[in-house]
């Protein structure tokens, strides 16, 4: 059987104690997510970072260090992704247009995505995974990804 990875990224934004979540999928059944998505053709991690955060939530964003790289395998459905997980600082926002699975963005505390991950509202363990890693203080320099 064919090989097929998913590699993603992923950006943690924190500003004034509260984290920029998406809230996408399907309208009646929906679930959280950091800005997130896959790396194109000829981008880097921290080019798709900043793509992603800019499609899925309209802000302009600055990638500072890289918090971890999780692989995610998901059973039964013969999907592993790899992730790259960014902290990242929210510049300025630049639209209000959101990419079409995005149904809103929101800024949450830390106990309202709690809350979330309680109810199984979060799109995987990997959102939390984020979180407290970079609450241990986990980061490495961004150009520890060479290109």
């Amino acid at each position: 059987m064919p090989f097929h990875p998913h590699v993603t990224v992923a950006a943690l934004i924190q500003r004034q104690g509260r984290y920029l979540l998406v809230e996408e999928g399907d309208p009646a059944n929906p679930v959280f997510n950091q800005p997130a998505g896959h790396i194109e053709a000829g981008e880097t991690p921290v080019e798709a970072c900043i793509r992603e955060v800019l499609e899925e939530t309209g802000w302009q964003a600055r990638p500072e260090h890289l918090i971890g790289i999780y692989l995610l395998n998901l059973q039964h459905k013969e999907k592993i992704y790899y992730r790259f997980g960014f902290k990242a600082e929210a510049l300025e926002q630049i639209t209000e247009q959101l990419d079409s699975d995005i149904i809103a963005c929101h800024w949450l505390t830390l106990a309202e995505i709690t809350q979330l991950q309680q109810q199984g509202r979060l799109r995987s363990d990997l959102v939390m995974q984020l979180i407290e890693d970079d609450l241990k203080g986990r980061q490495f320099p961004l150009d520890l990804i060479r290109n």
